[in-house]
């Protein structure tokens, strides 16, 4: 499991990239991927082209991050889901939540 962070769009967007399996050993480095950014950013990409799996912890890191770009007015996007994730994203109605491409 990698988790890295890259600032996009002349630095005011972040995209988290996942690979592997997103799961409980993935929270410290997800957390910091976004934590760690000391510019203000108005959006956020995580990239799943790479994850294999995600389970209900990484749900929840999901749900942190949109808590920590503004709740209900984050800018929150989840791109390049393969089936199986896109399926558990979907079973979990995170499309209300979340911008899903």
């Amino acid at each position: 499991m990698a988790v890295h962070a890259e600032l996009e769009n002349e630095g005011s967007a972040v995209r988290i990239v996942v690979e592997g399996r997103f799961d409980f050993s993935a929270h410290k480095d997800f957390r910091e991927s976004y934590e760690k950014i000391e510019t203000p950013v108005e959006g956020y990409t995580v990239d799943m082209q790479n994850a294999t799996y995600l389970d209900s912890s990484a749900l929840g890191m999901l749900l942190l991050l949109r808590d920590f770009a503004g709740g209900d007015s984050a800018e929150v996007s989840i791109v390049n889901c393969n089936t199986d994730v896109r399926k558990i994203l979907s079973i979990s109605n995170f499309e209300q939540l979340f911008r899903i491409h």
